[in-house]
């Protein structure tokens, strides 16, 4: 890697900044946070107004705001992006991590649809490929997204009295006991799997969301019985968590998922 340049880094700094608080500057705040001499803030500022990456706020002299210029490469990096190579990314880091396999998935209908995927070494694994479509209720990456949903597209796909189909014993058939799944999950913010879509593999999953914080996948660590335990849960829920974190920061989100 070669050098790096102190003026963009210092640069660079100050635009960060405005992701935080009210997303307000003035001169004198920079001066104090990044504890730079006032007269190369004077300078980096007077020089990011000048290209439109931050611009004064009206009726509040000597305050910045963010400018045009960083919404037009967000959106041009929005434009760029793919949910499926940046899951596969994501995907391969929290296998390495933990050596179990990793899914990223989407839901359409009531089905979920598995889009990326990344296997254990282990002798004993899950059994799985990417483009696998599944009832969502039977897994945990569906439970996530179905607990997800507005009411209204919930109860249009998951309807009061229909039972649902069943994969294994374990597979929640009920409505009724589905949505009371679904509540545990919007309280505790994670997912979990008993053998639901398969008998020998528990999973946890956790959601990720895109720049507007709506959930658009899940991401899940499967388990077979024989390496699976409550500590072992509690320890990949974690891990699902800032796995999933990770990905939707790439999706642009700000903020916990």
């Amino acid at each position: 890697m070669g050098r790096l340049v102190p003026a963009v880094t210092r640069a660079l700094d100050i635009l960060e900044l405005f992701l935080e608080g009210d997303g307000t500057l003035s001169a004198p705040d920079i001066v104090r946070r990044l504890q730079l001499p006032r007269t190369t803030v004077h300078e980096l500022v007077t020089t990011l107004a000048a290209r439109s990456y931050i611009v004064q706020v009206p009726g509040q002299p000597g305050r910045y705001r963010l400018g045009v210029r960083p919404y037009q490469l967000g959106s041009r990096y929005a434009e760029q992006l793919d949910l499926a190579a940046e899951g596969q990314q994501v995907a391969r880091a929290v296998a390495e991590t933990c050596d179990e396999t990793v899914h990223v998935a989407i839901l359409e209908g009531t089905d979920v649809i598995y889009i990326a995927k990344v296997d254990s070494t282990h002798a004993v694994r899950m059994v799985s490929a990417a483009g696998r479509r599944l009832p969502a209720h039977c897994t945990s990456v569906g439970k996530m997204l179905l607990a997800s949903l507005p009411e209204q597209l919930l109860a249009s796909r998951i309807q009061e009295g229909v039972p649902l189909v069943a994969m294994t014993p374990n597979s929640i058939t009920d409505p009724v006991a589905l949505r009371e799944a679904l509540d545990d999950i919007r309280r505790r913010g994670v997912a979990i799997e008993n053998r639901e879509s398969n008998p020998d593999v528990s999973c946890v999953a956790a959601p990720v969301r895109d720049r507007s914080g709506q959930v658009v996948a899940a991401l899940s660590i499967s388990v077979p019985m024989i390496r699976w335990s409550e500590d072992r849960r509690a320890e990949l829920e974690q891990l699902a968590l800032k796995g999933a974190g990770e990905l939707s920061e790439r999706l642009g989100h700000r903020g916990a998922a």
